[in-house]
Order: C-alpha cells, then sequence, then structure tokens
C-alpha cells in the first residue's frame, strides 16, 4: 500500500464491508505525494512526463510544486485526513501481478529485470505493443525512484543510465508501432544527455525519415558513422530505402501537379 495506515485499516474489515477512518496528521503525511501519483494514473499520464531534458529553474519548480494547488496547499499545512474504505474481494499473496505505482521503492527496483525480461520475450514473440507496455512498467518504476534523487548525483545518474536501454526498447516498440513524433521526442531527450548514443541516433534517423525530415535524418544517420563505422552497411541501406522513398513520392506528386495544371 501507499500509506501504510491504509494496510493497518484493511486489516480490520471483512469482503464486502465499507467503513470511514479518521487518520491522525503523522500517519497522512506522505498523502499528497500518493495522490499525485493516483491522479497522474487516473488521467493516463506518461511516467515520462516532466522527467525530459529541462532547465534548472524548471527542475526547481517541480521539485516544490506537485502540480495540483490543494496537495500544494496540504502538503504545507498537514491535517488528519478522513477516508471511505471498501472491501471488493480478498486475493492471496501471489496470485495478482502489481502494479508499478503500487510498489515501494525496493520492491520497484527489484522488479524491474524481470519487467524488462517478460518485454523482451513478448517483443521476440512479435507482441510489439505488449513488449511497450511493459517497457513503460519498468521505466515508469525507475523513474519514480529517480524522482527522489536530486538530479544530477550519482544515485539520480545511476537511476539514468537504467532507465536509457529500457528507454530505447520502447522506442523501438513505438517505430514499428508508426508512432514515430513520440520516437523523436525521446530520442531527443536521450541526446541531450547523452551525445555519444549510437542506437538514440539511429533510431531518431529512422523517424525523422518516416515523417520527411530528410535533412534531420541525414544528419542522425552519418552521426551514426562517425560515432561507429561498422555499421556502415546499415546505415547504407536506411539511406537507400529513404532515398527509394523519396523519387517515389516524387513521381506522385509530378502526376498530381500534372493533373492539376492540365484541368
Amino acid at each position: 500500500f501507499k500509506l501504510p495506515v491504509w494496510e493497518a485499516a484493511l486489516r480490520t474489515m471483512r469482503p464486502g464491508e465499507r467503513a470511514r477512518f479518521r487518520c491522525d496528521t503523522k500517519h497522512v503525511v506522505l498523502y499528497p505525494l500518493v495522490s499525485k501519483s493516483l491522479r497522474n494514473i487516473a488521467a493516463g499520464k506518461d511516467p515520462l512526463e516532466g522527467q525530459r531534458h529541462c532547465c534548472s529553474i524548471a527542475q526547481m519548480h517541480e521539485h516544490y510544486s506537485l502540480g495540483y494547488p490543494d496537495l500544494d496547499e496540504l502538503q504545507k499545512n498537514p491535517q488528519p485526513l478522513i477516508f471511505d474504505i471498501e472491501v471488493l474481494k480478498v486475493e492471496p499473496p501471489g496470485s495478482y501481478q502489481q502494479d508499478p505505482w503500487a510498489m515501494t521503492d525496493e520492491e520497484k527496483l527489484q522488479a524491474v529485470p524481470q519487467i524488462h525480461k517478460e518485454g523482451n520475450e513478448l517483443y521476440r514473440q512479435g507482441k510489439v505493443s505488449e513488449a511497450a507496455a511493459k517497457y513503460y512498467d519498468a521505466i515508469a518504476c525507475l523513474k519514480n525512484l529517480q524522482m527522489k534523487e536530486q538530479p544530477g548525483s550519482p544515485d539520480w545518474i545511476e537511476l539514468d543510465q537504467k532507465i536509457t536501454p529500457l528507454l530505447l526498447n520502447y522506442c523501438q516498440c513505438k517505430l514499428q508501432c508508426e508512432e514515430y513524433y513520440e520516437v523523436l521526442d525521446h530520442c531527443s531527450s536521450i541526446l541531450n544527455k547523452y551525445e555519444d548514443n549510437v542506437k538514440a541516433y539511429f533510431k531518431r534517423g529512422k523517424a525523422h525519415a518516416a515523417v520527411w525530415n530528410v535533412a534531420e535524418a541525414q544528419a542522425d544517420f552519418a552521426k551514426v558513422l562517425a560515432l561507429d563505422p561498422s555499421l556502415r552497411a546499415v546505415v547504407s541501406k536506411e539511406l537507400r530505402s529513404l532515398e527509394a522513398r523519396l523519387r517515389e513520392k516524387d513521381a506522385e506528386d509530378k502526376i498530381r501537379f500534372k493533373g492539376i495544371f492540365s484541368q
């Protein structure tokens, strides 16, 4: 549970029961953070939101504001809270997969390798969307932990280095799902921090090519070759594919414009 007091209250209840609990301030100090997390989940927000490259002033503002005025006020002035809890059903331990948001910090860290492994297996099976969801969950676990560290600190950097390969896997899935602008966004966020990441340049180059950003695609592929000349054959294949698509597009445009001007 996000709040230990919730678990203590729940242990006094039976299936189907609904009860109201008044919790003293000392037991709900962390409630504003919990509420922010739950609200973001309900709104379907990306766990990466707010974690991309930003200036130090923005980072400072985010550190002190939860993004919800009522929660900011509650954080400044803690008070007793009342919770209505209803027990819908009881499941035995180990019978369900816990959502990342419901895990403790230690559970999140321990779960990431297994979630990563499950994502890789799903990807190998061709279940790309399901694999992306697994990578998403693993990233969410690590981002949640990273938010509690000072940006640029050794612990923050260590977590970021664990996030990067997961984010690249996520981008690979998004490439196959043709969600190119999300790939551009995430790969750029990686390259803002790690300028020599070949995989990020390559995936961003493919995304640029897919949305007809020809100059940007060529620049990214050139950077890939500069960083790793052994990838020349792979890059050449991508450039040939881009050139073929451009010729095809030019031919289609000529036919289209010819029809317009002949009317």
